[in-house]
Protein backbone atom coordinates (compact mmCIF):
# COMPACT_ATOMS: atom_id res chain seq x y z
CA UNK A 1 0.00 0.00 0.00
CA UNK A 2 1.11 3.63 -1.12
CA UNK A 3 1.44 5.33 2.30
CA UNK A 4 1.80 8.54 0.24
CA UNK A 5 -1.24 8.24 -1.49
CA UNK A 6 -3.18 7.22 1.48
CA UNK A 7 -1.94 10.29 3.44
CA UNK A 8 -2.62 12.68 0.50
CA UNK A 9 -6.40 11.14 0.70
CA UNK A 10 -6.51 11.70 4.11
CA UNK A 11 -5.03 15.22 4.57
CA UNK A 12 -7.43 16.06 1.53
CA UNK A 13 -10.63 14.96 3.74
CA UNK A 14 -9.85 15.95 6.52
CA UNK A 15 -8.54 19.76 5.55
CA UNK A 16 -11.90 20.06 3.32
CA UNK A 17 -14.28 18.82 6.78
CA UNK A 18 -12.26 21.66 8.94
CA UNK A 19 -12.58 24.54 6.43
CA UNK A 20 -16.06 24.41 5.76
CA UNK A 21 -16.79 23.32 9.28
CA UNK A 22 -15.38 26.78 10.80
CA UNK A 23 -17.29 28.54 7.94
CA UNK A 24 -20.90 26.42 8.41
CA UNK A 25 -20.16 27.33 12.52
CA UNK A 26 -19.51 31.42 11.29
CA UNK A 27 -23.75 31.07 10.83
CA UNK A 28 -24.25 30.64 14.76
CA UNK A 29 -25.95 33.38 15.47
CA UNK A 30 -26.54 34.53 12.01
CA UNK A 31 -28.82 32.22 10.42
CA UNK A 32 -32.08 33.17 8.90
CA UNK A 33 -33.64 30.91 10.77
CA UNK A 34 -33.03 30.17 13.89
CA UNK A 35 -33.97 26.10 13.24
CA UNK A 36 -31.20 27.31 10.15
CA UNK A 37 -28.49 28.52 12.90
CA UNK A 38 -28.80 25.24 15.04
CA UNK A 39 -28.45 22.68 12.00
CA UNK A 40 -25.48 24.88 10.60
CA UNK A 41 -23.94 24.67 14.30
CA UNK A 42 -24.71 21.33 14.34
CA UNK A 43 -23.59 20.27 10.95
CA UNK A 44 -20.21 22.22 11.87
CA UNK A 45 -19.84 20.13 15.01
CA UNK A 46 -19.96 16.83 12.49
CA UNK A 47 -17.27 18.34 10.40
CA UNK A 48 -14.31 19.49 12.59
CA UNK A 49 -15.24 16.13 14.67
CA UNK A 50 -14.74 14.32 11.33
CA UNK A 51 -11.71 16.09 10.16
CA UNK A 52 -10.21 15.26 14.05
CA UNK A 53 -10.92 11.37 13.27
CA UNK A 54 -9.42 11.88 9.81
CA UNK A 55 -5.67 13.37 11.61
CA UNK A 56 -6.29 10.90 14.18
CA UNK A 57 -5.48 8.27 11.38
CA UNK A 58 -2.59 9.90 9.95
CA UNK A 59 -1.11 10.40 13.29
CA UNK A 60 -1.41 6.82 13.12
CA UNK A 61 0.62 6.35 9.88
CA UNK A 62 3.20 9.25 11.39
CA UNK A 63 2.03 12.43 10.61
CA UNK A 64 2.15 15.13 13.57
CA UNK A 65 -0.52 15.59 16.21
CA UNK A 66 -4.12 16.56 15.38
CA UNK A 67 -4.12 19.59 16.86
CA UNK A 68 -0.39 20.47 15.72
CA UNK A 69 -1.46 19.51 11.87
CA UNK A 70 -4.73 21.94 12.33
CA UNK A 71 -3.37 25.05 13.75
CA UNK A 72 0.14 25.37 12.66
CA UNK A 73 0.38 24.94 9.15
CA UNK A 74 0.24 27.66 6.50
CA UNK A 75 -2.35 27.95 3.42
CA UNK A 76 -0.19 26.62 1.27
CA UNK A 77 0.01 23.47 3.24
CA UNK A 78 -3.55 22.97 3.14
CA UNK A 79 -5.21 20.57 0.48
CA UNK A 80 -8.50 21.39 0.88
CA UNK A 81 -10.43 22.45 -2.28
CA UNK A 82 -11.46 26.02 -2.68
CA UNK A 83 -15.12 26.02 -2.53
CA UNK A 84 -15.07 25.20 1.29
CA UNK A 85 -12.91 28.08 1.97
CA UNK A 86 -14.72 30.79 0.30
CA UNK A 87 -16.79 33.59 2.71
CA UNK A 88 -20.13 32.54 3.41
CA UNK A 89 -21.84 35.23 1.70
CA UNK A 90 -25.48 35.80 2.06
CA UNK A 91 -27.62 31.96 2.94
CA UNK A 92 -28.64 31.45 -0.60
CA UNK A 93 -24.62 30.92 -1.66
CA UNK A 94 -23.64 28.82 1.92
CA UNK A 95 -27.11 26.78 1.08
CA UNK A 96 -25.93 25.50 -2.32
CA UNK A 97 -21.96 25.06 -1.05
CA UNK A 98 -23.75 23.05 1.03
CA UNK A 99 -25.74 20.92 -1.00
CA UNK A 100 -22.92 20.29 -3.68
CA UNK A 101 -19.91 19.47 -1.19
CA UNK A 102 -22.84 17.24 0.87
CA UNK A 103 -24.00 15.33 -2.29
CA UNK A 104 -19.98 14.60 -2.40
CA UNK A 105 -18.92 13.89 0.70
CA UNK A 106 -21.87 11.31 1.54
CA UNK A 107 -21.13 9.36 -2.07
CA UNK A 108 -16.84 9.73 -0.90
CA UNK A 109 -17.95 8.33 1.98
CA UNK A 110 -19.86 5.56 0.88
CA UNK A 111 -17.39 4.39 -1.59
CA UNK A 112 -14.84 4.23 1.43
CA UNK A 113 -16.80 1.80 3.44
CA UNK A 114 -15.17 -0.09 0.99
CA UNK A 115 -11.93 0.79 1.54
CA UNK A 116 -8.79 -1.24 1.80
CA UNK A 117 -7.52 0.24 4.19
CA UNK A 118 -9.21 -0.46 7.23
CA UNK A 119 -9.41 1.88 9.91
CA UNK A 120 -11.02 3.91 7.11
CA UNK A 121 -13.30 1.73 6.19
CA UNK A 122 -14.48 1.46 10.16
CA UNK A 123 -14.99 5.11 9.99
CA UNK A 124 -16.78 5.32 6.75
CA UNK A 125 -19.48 3.24 8.28
CA UNK A 126 -19.68 5.02 11.32
CA UNK A 127 -20.84 8.08 10.40
CA UNK A 128 -23.43 7.04 7.85
CA UNK A 129 -26.02 8.30 9.91
CA UNK A 130 -24.40 12.01 9.99
CA UNK A 131 -23.86 12.15 6.68
CA UNK A 132 -27.66 10.95 5.84
CA UNK A 133 -28.80 14.34 7.98
CA UNK A 134 -26.53 17.01 5.92
CA UNK A 135 -27.78 15.71 2.77
CA UNK A 136 -31.24 15.25 3.81
CA UNK A 137 -31.36 18.54 5.46
CA UNK A 138 -29.73 20.16 1.66
CA UNK A 139 -31.88 18.65 -0.75
CA UNK A 140 -34.91 19.80 1.28
CA UNK A 141 -34.30 23.20 1.55
CA UNK A 142 -32.79 23.57 -2.18
CA UNK A 143 -35.67 21.74 -3.34
CA UNK A 144 -38.45 24.14 -1.31
CA UNK A 145 -36.52 27.27 -1.89
CA UNK A 146 -35.87 26.15 -5.64
CA UNK A 147 -39.10 26.14 -6.03
CA UNK A 148 -40.53 29.13 -4.52
CA UNK A 149 -40.54 32.82 -5.22
CA UNK A 150 -39.24 34.61 -8.39
CA UNK A 151 -36.46 35.86 -5.63
CA UNK A 152 -35.85 32.44 -4.25
CA UNK A 153 -35.09 31.02 -7.50
CA UNK A 154 -32.99 33.26 -8.98
CA UNK A 155 -30.91 33.76 -5.81
CA UNK A 156 -29.96 30.17 -5.85
CA UNK A 157 -29.78 30.04 -9.59
CA UNK A 158 -26.73 32.84 -9.29
CA UNK A 159 -25.37 30.99 -6.33
CA UNK A 160 -25.34 27.50 -8.11
CA UNK A 161 -23.59 29.09 -11.34
CA UNK A 162 -21.38 31.04 -9.13
CA UNK A 163 -20.69 27.95 -6.77
CA UNK A 164 -20.30 24.95 -9.95
CA UNK A 165 -16.66 25.31 -10.87
CA UNK A 166 -15.13 25.20 -7.22
CA UNK A 167 -17.74 22.64 -6.58
CA UNK A 168 -15.95 21.22 -9.38
CA UNK A 169 -12.36 21.48 -8.17
CA UNK A 170 -13.39 18.97 -5.56
CA UNK A 171 -12.53 16.68 -7.98
CA UNK A 172 -9.01 17.16 -8.54
CA UNK A 173 -7.30 14.10 -8.82
CA UNK A 174 -4.25 13.11 -7.06
CA UNK A 175 -1.06 12.94 -7.94
CA UNK A 176 -1.01 8.97 -6.83
CA UNK A 177 -4.58 8.57 -8.49
CA UNK A 178 -3.72 5.68 -9.79
CA UNK A 179 -2.30 3.69 -6.84
CA UNK A 180 -4.79 4.54 -4.53
CA UNK A 181 -7.41 2.85 -7.25
CA UNK A 182 -4.90 -0.04 -7.90
CA UNK A 183 -4.11 -0.71 -3.86
CA UNK A 184 -8.17 -0.41 -3.48
CA UNK A 185 -8.00 2.31 -0.61
CA UNK A 186 -10.52 4.75 -2.64
CA UNK A 187 -12.26 4.32 -6.05
CA UNK A 188 -11.18 7.56 -8.04
CA UNK A 189 -12.43 10.91 -8.45
CA UNK A 190 -13.77 10.19 -11.76
CA UNK A 191 -16.22 7.78 -10.26
CA UNK A 192 -16.91 10.05 -7.45
CA UNK A 193 -17.73 12.63 -9.66
CA UNK A 194 -19.63 10.76 -12.35
CA UNK A 195 -22.00 9.56 -8.94
CA UNK A 196 -22.12 13.09 -7.75
CA UNK A 197 -23.43 14.90 -10.80
CA UNK A 198 -26.10 12.26 -11.21
CA UNK A 199 -27.25 13.00 -8.13
CA UNK A 200 -27.32 16.94 -8.77
CA UNK A 201 -29.07 16.65 -11.53
CA UNK A 202 -31.51 14.39 -9.87
CA UNK A 203 -32.36 17.18 -6.96
CA UNK A 204 -32.04 20.15 -9.76
CA UNK A 205 -34.62 18.67 -12.13
CA UNK A 206 -37.30 18.59 -8.92
CA UNK A 207 -36.76 22.55 -8.99
CA UNK A 208 -37.37 25.59 -10.97
CA UNK A 209 -33.01 25.79 -11.13
CA UNK A 210 -31.48 25.17 -14.71
CA UNK A 211 -27.67 23.44 -14.39
CA UNK A 212 -25.29 24.95 -17.27
CA UNK A 213 -23.92 22.25 -19.61
CA UNK A 214 -21.01 20.63 -17.68
CA UNK A 215 -19.40 20.94 -20.64
CA UNK A 216 -18.86 24.66 -20.29
CA UNK A 217 -18.05 24.88 -16.80
CA UNK A 218 -13.88 25.42 -15.75
CA UNK A 219 -12.91 23.44 -12.95
CA UNK A 220 -11.54 25.92 -10.49
CA UNK A 221 -8.42 23.90 -9.38
CA UNK A 222 -5.25 24.14 -7.48
CA UNK A 223 -6.37 24.10 -3.66
CA UNK A 224 -5.07 20.22 -3.46
CA UNK A 225 -1.76 21.49 -4.63
CA UNK A 226 -1.76 24.33 -1.95
CA UNK A 227 -2.90 26.88 -4.50
CA UNK A 228 -5.48 28.56 -2.66
CA UNK A 229 -7.67 32.05 -2.65
CA UNK A 230 -6.77 35.03 -0.68
CA UNK A 231 -9.42 34.48 1.90
CA UNK A 232 -7.65 31.12 3.81
CA UNK A 233 -4.71 32.73 5.44
CA UNK A 234 -7.03 35.19 7.13
CA UNK A 235 -9.29 32.23 8.23
CA UNK A 236 -6.56 30.36 9.69
CA UNK A 237 -5.23 32.80 11.55
CA UNK A 238 -8.41 33.45 12.94
CA UNK A 239 -9.12 29.61 13.71
CA UNK A 240 -5.07 29.59 15.33
CA UNK A 241 -5.52 32.38 17.13
CA UNK A 242 -6.36 30.09 20.79
CA UNK A 243 -4.04 27.20 19.88
CA UNK A 244 -1.28 29.70 18.96
CA UNK A 245 -1.44 31.72 22.65
CA UNK A 246 -2.22 28.17 24.51
CA UNK A 247 -0.52 25.45 22.39
CA UNK A 248 -1.94 22.90 25.56
CA UNK A 249 -5.43 23.65 24.91
CA UNK A 250 -7.93 20.61 23.64
CA UNK A 251 -10.68 21.07 20.58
Amino acid sequence: MNNLALKELLYKMADDLLILGHRNSEWTGMGPLLEEDIAFSSMAQDKIGQSHALFQLLQQLGEQAPDTVAFTRNAEQFHNCVLVELPNQEYDFSLIRHFLFDTADALRWEMLTRSSYEPLAQLARKIQGELRYHTLHANTWVKQLGSATEESIGRLQHSLETALPYALGMFEKSPYEQDLITDGIFEGETKLQEAWKKEVEKVISSTSLRLPDWKIVTPAYGGRAGKHSEHLQPMLDEMSEVFRMDPTAEW
